[in-house]
């Protein structure tokens, strides 16, 4: 992942803003406003490069409970979390309320973070970690490290760093491969350059020159340029924090809440289908109809809840309902959503999007509740997709993946010869069924398989390709050996790779000796030729090359490979015109005298018992001649 997103989330004066500075360098605090005050109001960002060379885009949101819907603006494209806890104060309300919208939001990954750990001795801060565990005991965030720091002696830094680096190498990458999607959390003007749009790009790349639309209005705009954290780029992938500059638009027409998505992509919607769940904590049921706040990315639109199986879901409970909005609103199934009371607002549950383009339903209807579940559950393309997706084996069976989807057989090739045609997946056939891998790991595939290959054609310029057993063991050490044979047949297929007995290349290399190793290849055929059937020896030959040993041995067998040489004993070799000749004279001889002892072939071919014992040897070997008592006959 080329940038993990890091948010911090707590309650207000608990040294966010500082702890990102210590970190960053970076004063995410930029308003007047913020100086003035000594608190955040608006969102902050700042990049963080870690030892091991990961890159991170830190967002530091507000704590006050006023700006709880500049922190939700914040929230949504987190990869990871800090949950920032004072020591000398705990747990408070809005450490609380942050920490239900990660819960609902299913922020995964986080960090629980003690600060200001200068102000307070270890039995104190024992009773707020403590504290601080309970409280999340029941979230997301139950199984997180935790660790104490103080911004002002620098102590714990070290090991939150650490923990960050942890962290990131667990989080999954976000696709780069789908269409481009990206919340719009900050807008603002640069004279001569026009509108800039700042989020999380959530899935998809944007490359300077594209036409993206701004959602819900449905404008079109040009990428004029872009920057990953100030730094000016020509691409943005998914993962990183965006400026988008944006020609020919005015700042009133790409407000915070609206989205940039490929154009044709995404339809804004008034009409949403929801599985809802009310905070166990909220201060009341949610009655039907009761007039809401829905936040979803980094957009807050007002609407009205139709509970379709009750009068009221209680604290605790969960149902689907529909959301009737007052504007519209960019959904995608699955995105993950926060809802708050209309007044006074307070978050009181959240949930998961089952169908953006909602149709207004009856209340009180089996079948309408038989369709959400249906929904929910996705059609058998989306839960086969989420399945290789989500897989830790990036390759599956056709059993295997109807087994993990809960599809039968029909349903799931079917799913997967849709997925095929759309390249989100691809399959080829093995062990008489078909095996399947998701877009981005076939790519990370033949990626790593290209880059192994041409580093061992490099390496080894006169070998004919790397063993196909060295490649399964160093990246496919999982695949059985039957399936990673059709693996390398439908590669070659589709002209990936090109397959040579037990051997596999890139499809344009041919191995051909260069340089010293075409002068030393030229004197050993010319010493072995000239030397007929009492050639030099190998270690004679071996101290006239101008390269080493090894090097002379890739040569010796790039010789045997094409047959130019034969190989009749250890450090014996013949050149194949030699061979060749003395075949025919012991073919003659046999066919005169019925067959040939070792001391007539040795007088025939005027050379000695050292050469012509492993050379009738070598013929016996490749069934030209056989040996019965002493003499030898044809085969």
């Amino acid at each position: 992942m080329e940038y993990i997103i890091v948010g911090t989330a707590g309650h207000v004066d608990h040294g966010k803003t500082l702890l990102v500075k210590k970190l960053t360098g970076v004063d995410t605090d930029r308003l007047k406003e913020e100086k003035e005050r000594g608190i955040s109001i608006e969102l902050g960002f700042a990049p963080l490069v870690l030892p091991g060379g990961q890159r991170m885009g830190l967002v530091d949101v507000p704590g006050h409970e006023r700006f709880i819907r500049q922190m939700l603006a914040g929230v949504g494209g987190m990869d990871l979390v800090m949950l920032i806890v004072a020591a000398d104060e705990g747990v408070m309300p809005q450490t609380v309320e942050h920490l239900q919208i990660i819960d609902l939001l299913q922020v995964k990954r986080g960090i629980l973070v003690i600060t200001k750990r200068d102000l307070v001795d270890d039995e104190w801060l024992d009773l707020v970690q403590e504290e601080v565990r309970e409280a999340v005991a029941k979230t997301v965030l139950a199984l997180a490290p935790i660790v104490a720091v103080s911004a002002i002696t620098g102590e714990g830094l070290p090991e939150l760093v650490s923990l960050l680096e942890e962290q990131a190498l667990m989080t999954p990458p976000k696709s780069t491969a789908g269409k481009v999607r990206m919340p719009v959390d900050r807008t603002f003007s640069i004279t001569g350059f026009g509108t800039v749009a700042t989020g999380t790009l959530w899935s998809g790349t944007i490359k300077v020159g594209d036409i993206l639309e701004i959602l819900p209005q449905g404008h079109q705009a040009r990428v004029r340029s872009l920057q990953v954290h100030g730094e000016q780029v020509e691409e943005a992938a998914a993962g990183q924090r965006v400026a988008v500059n944006l020609a020919s638009m005015g700042l009133e027409e790409v407000p915070r809440g609206t989205w940039l998505g490929s154009p044709g992509t995404f339809k804004p919607s008034i009409r949403l289908d929801l599985e809802l769940h009310i905070l166990s904590t909220a201060p009341r049921a949610l009655k039907n109809n009761d007039r809401v706040r829905l936040y979803l990315g980094t957009a807050e639109v007002l609407g009205r809840v139709a509970l379709l199986d009750r009068e009221e879901l209680n604290p605790g409970d969960a149902a689907f309902v529909q959301l009737a909005a007052e504007e519209p609103m960019v959904a995608v199934r699955h995105d993950r959503f926060v809802l708050r009371s209309y007044s006074p607002m307070e978050t009181i549950g959240g949930g998961v999007v089952i169908d953006p383009q909602g149709t207004k339903q009856k209340r009180f209807q089996p079948r309408v509740l038989a369709v959400m579940a249906a929904k929910k559950r996705g059609t058998p393309e989306e839960l086969v997709g989420q399945v290789l997706n989500d897989s830790k084996d990036p390759l599956r069976s056709l059993p295997e993946l109807a087994k993990m989807a809960g599809l039968n057989d029909k349903e799931t090739a079917g799913a997967l010869k849709s997925l095929a045609a759309k390249e989100d997946i691809f399959i080829f056939p093995a062990e008489g069924t078909e095996y399947a891998i998701a877009a981005i790991n076939w790519a990370k595939w033949t990626d790593q398989t290209a880059k192994l290959l041409d580093q061992f054609h490099r390496q080894y310029p006169l070998r004919q390709g790397l063993p196909k057993e060295e490649l399964r063991s160093k990246k496919f050490p999982n695949l059985n050996g039957k399936v990673f044979q059709a693996l390398q047949e439908y590669w070659q297929e589709k002209g990936f790779v090109k397959v040579k007995g037990n051997t596999v290349a890139l499809p344009g290399f041919n191995p051909a000796p260069a340089g010293h190793q075409r002068d030393a290849l030229e004197l050993i055929e010319r010493k072995l030729k000239s030397g007929g059937l009492q050639p030099a020896t190998w270690p004679e030959i071996l101290p006239l090359l101008s390269i080493g040993a090894e090097e002379a041995e890739e040569v010796m067998q790039y010789l045997l490979r094409h047959d130019t040489v034969v190989k009749a004993a250890e450090d014996i070799y013949f050149h194949r015109e030699a061979v060749s000749q003395a075949k025919q004279m012991i073919a003659d001889h046999i066919k005169k005298n019925g067959g040939i002892l070792l001391g007539e072939a040795r007088d025939l071919l005027s050379s000695s018992r050292k050469y012509v014992l492993p050379l009738l040897e070598y013929l016996d070997q490749i069934k030209f001649t056989r040996r019965i008592g002493d003499k030898r006959v044809l085969y």
